[in-house]
């Protein structure tokens, strides 16, 4: 069975390709680009366009099949009892099975909008699997430079971003010793309460843990002298970021006219 530490959001690929060898800046432009135009234009036809734009990143990146995240069972359960509930919104077309009719509109509505969070969330982790973590922040420096002439607290939002992205790996494998400790000691509940009591324990733990390791780091961080400016690296523009660019306006310009 799937657990957090099976999602691997933010882990590299170890290996060079055309799609790692890209500036982060412009990776995070075309990532932001392309779940926008997507998201704006939620269409079957855009959605597909955007899942070739994904598989054909995954090739240039050498992205193995197996290194995909495997989805926790829980998630996957969410999602058969969202279809049964949508089953229930009815809408044209209709199926009639003997003297029942049944509406498959907000199935159809459930699968565009699912498929959606998918296509997605794969390229989040096309992201994540070719950008190493400490890369992130200074190209999200670079691109905030425009905003520092208008004030905008670009070295606070900078400090934020890179102690989310730093943290993230460890919530995940914080959450999934917390899951694994409360299994061995969780007490027996009765049969009409258990789910009810056990999820309220299990948030309950995470989010005692998760106030005392946001402490820890605050001492550490205040210990440190505070959080110093993210030196911007230097900015490495060749041709294949332009190709890359070139090539989600392409794709940008195929979902707005489809």
């Amino acid at each position: 069975m799937a657990t957090t530490s099976d999602l691997h959001l933010l882990r590299c690929l170890p290996w060079s390709s055309p799609v790692r060898r890209l500036w982060a800046g412009t990776k995070l432009i075309i990532t932001a680009a392309i779940g926008i135009a997507v998201v704006a234009k939620p269409s079957w036809a855009a959605i597909g366009i955007t899942t070739v734009f994904v598989l054909v990143g995954m090739v240039a990146a050498r992205y193995p099949p197996g290194a995909l995240p495997r989805l926790p069972r829980w998630f996957l359960i969410g999602l058969v009892i969202g279809a049964g509930v949508s089953l229930t919104a009815g809408g044209a077309p209709n199926v009639h099975i003997g003297s029942v009719t049944i509406g498959l509109d907000g199935l159809f509505e459930w699968a565009r909008f699912t498929a959606l969070g998918l296509v997605v969330f794969l390229v989040a982790i096309l992201l994540g699997a070719t950008t190493p973590v400490a890369d992130l922040p200074g190209a999200v420096d670079r691109l905030c430079t425009p905003l520092r002439w208008v004030r905008f607290p670009v070295d606070e939002f900078v400090a934020a971003f890179t102690l989310v992205v730093r943290a993230f790996p460890l919530i995940l494998e914080e959450i999934r010793v917390l899951y694994a400790a409360w299994r061995l000691r969780r007490p027996v509940f009765a049969a009409d309460v258990g789910v009810v009591r056990e999820l309220h324990d299990a948030l309950t733990t995470a989010v005692a843990a998760s106030l005392r390791r946001a402490r820890d780091l605050a001492r550490a961080i205040e210990a440190r002298g505070g959080i110093g400016p993210v030196p911007p690296p230097p900015v490495r523009l060749g041709l294949r970021d332009a190709i890359a660019v070139l090539v989600t306006a392409g794709t940008i310009v195929a979902i707005v006219l489809v």
